[in-house]
């Protein structure tokens, strides 16, 4: 059987030629775009009477994302995810995006093509051009950083620091999925590598206790949702457009690095609190199974695990008719309230009638990892 050709690497073709491909796999420019790809720079039109909503992440090779446990393709998805779930929690609808990529030289040219099909086919879902970017050498490893730009409404803008005491806590969707598909990967490859996205620490920093033995984490056995959460996340524009639109929230925020560490915010950033109530928290099932089964507290880490990318926000009672109208618009996503702002600053978990510290979730350059 003859040997496998060897894969074209982006040093085979050159930056021009990569570039020029990239190019060719994004569709034309929409209304509102002057100027795109293939000028020092872009040039758009800002929507009338709207301010313009402005948002950065980058994803590294080993610290966000690991080739054994997903694709380059998967890493294209996240990187505009997240940084639509950033839009998402301003109440900004998406415009448009920028796109730089750190290469190493022996990136397959087909890893490239696959990471930008995944980001253009999101950005088509959500009405989102890409029209420009960078792409340099890397001498370590891939880097994908992803700009977003959105408008939103002057009236309309959500923030973290608007909490008011007396605000109900909502969570949109279900927590703790993207953790547990993350700790399934590894248990699947065995990969020991610290890579991780903001999950942060394993789930077992939490719960206070050691793991015990893994469950079945093969395909098939429950947790094809879970993985799918981690790998691919859904940023929640619909929700987050809504809730500004309608005015139906005071306080927004995503859960990139978990609940614990948006509510944190949330109270710091409004000079109040948070109370928590355990028992009201939407846990994905499979999640808080296989957390159970791992001998982990299935509450703390779902509180602690990061990338959910579902949103937190606070609105007052008075603000329910504008919850419906938005719950009409946004059908079939959960909106669970799960506390409450108090006057009394702090953040605490209460469960069983007794206050528990609330976990910070994941933070970048921790004593703890």
């Amino acid at each position: 059987m003859p040997a496998p050709e060897p894969a074209i690497t982006v040093a085979d073709l050159g930056e021009r030629a990569v570039v020029a491909r990239i190019h060719a796999r994004v569709p034309p420019p929409p209304a509102g775009v002057t100027v795109g790809i293939g000028d020092d720079a872009a040039v758009v039109e800002p929507d009338r009477g709207a301010l313009t909503v402005v948002t950065t992440d980058t994803l590294v090779e080993g610290v966000h994302f690991d080739p054994i446990l997903g694709s380059t393709a998967d890493a294209g998805h996240k990187a505009l995810a997240v940084n639509l779930s950033d839009l998402a929690a301003m109440g900004a609808r998406p415009r448009y995006a920028l796109l730089a990529l750190s290469l190493p030289a022996s990136c397959p040219i087909a890893d490239v093509d696959a990471l930008v099909d995944a980001l253009v086919a999101l950005a088509a879902r959500h009405r989102t051009a890409l029209i420009g970017g960078d792409v340099t050498a890397s001498p370590g490893p891939l880097v994908v950083g992803v700009t977003a730009v959105g408008s939103v409404g002057r009236r309309r803008v959500l923030r973290r620091d608007a909490a008011r005491p007396g605000d109900i806590v909502y969570v949109s969707g279900a927590l703790g999925a993207a953790a547990a598909g993350l700790a399934a990967l590894r248990t699947r490859t065995e990969a020991p590598g610290p890579a991780r996205g903001d999950p942060g620490d394993p789930p077992e920093a939490a719960s206070g206790r050691s793991a015990g033995p893994a469950p079945d984490a093969r395909p098939g056995s429950g947790l094809e949702g879970c993985v799918e959460r981690h790998r691919r996340p859904e940023p929640r524009v619909s929700l987050g457009v809504a809730l500004g639109r309608n005015r139906a929230a005071r306080a927004c925020i995503d859960l990139s690095d978990g609940l614990g560490d948006a509510v944190h915010r949330i109270a710091a950033g409004s000079h109040a609190g948070v109370e928590l109530d355990a028992e009201a928290l939407p846990i994905d099932p499979a999640a808080s199974a296989w957390f159970a089964a791992t001998g982990l507290d299935p509450v703390l880490a779902a509180l602690d695990g990061g990338e959910d990318y579902e949103l937190a926000f606070t609105s007052p009672p008075r603000f329910r008719g504008r919850l419906r109208h938005v719950r009409q618009q946004i059908r079939g996503l959960a909106m669970t309230p799960v506390g409450v702002v108090t006057k009394d600053p702090g953040v605490r978990l209460r469960r069983g009638g007794k206050d528990e510290p609330l976990p910070r979730g994941y933070e970048h350059f921790s004593p703890r990892k």
